[in-house]
């Protein structure tokens, strides 16, 4: 099992990861049109994964027809994500553009946590999350400023 600042650095190269990819994408929607951004980089990542896949011997890829519908279809929302991103940043800069999506990801993932929605364990809502919204919030409008 992965120790703690392990999976804290892992999440900082996630966080990363998007940091690069969120301006690539953007710029290249510019050239290439959001729908068409959106399709080089679903494709590169399903190459990617592919390789990783045939590296890791398939993993568990047989039981794909098990996932319940809504795990088949999130894809979706990376295309939103890119024609966001695509829209977005020429119009108010990476900054802010990552800040909102950190934002609208941070209330959607609070409510799910809260609920325990999508098979998440049950995180409910408290004084010191609320606080973390509100600073979230706070940090948000003094960057848009």
């Amino acid at each position: 099992m992965l120790s703690y600042p392990l999976i804290i650095l892992v999440g900082l190269i996630g966080g990363a990861a998007v940091g690069f990819q969120a301006p690539i994408a953007g710029s290249m929607g510019q050239r290439v049109g959001g729908i068409g951004s959106s399709f080089i980089v679903h494709l590169s990542g399903a190459l990617f994964s592919l390789v990783f896949l045939v590296l890791r011997r398939g993993e568990n890829i047989s039981n794909w027809s098990q996932l319940p519908w809504y795990m088949l279809i999130s894809g979706i929302f990376g295309v939103i994500l890119y024609q966001c991103v695509s829209l977005v940043l020429p119009r108010l800069g990476g900054t802010l553009m990552v800040t909102l999506i950190i934002i609208g990801q941070l209330l959607v993932n609070v409510t799910i946590d809260h609920f325990g929605w999508l098979g998440v364990p049950v995180h409910p809502l408290s004084l010191s999350r609320v606080l973390g919204i509100l600073i979230l919030l706070a940090g948000g409008y003094l960057i848009a400023r």
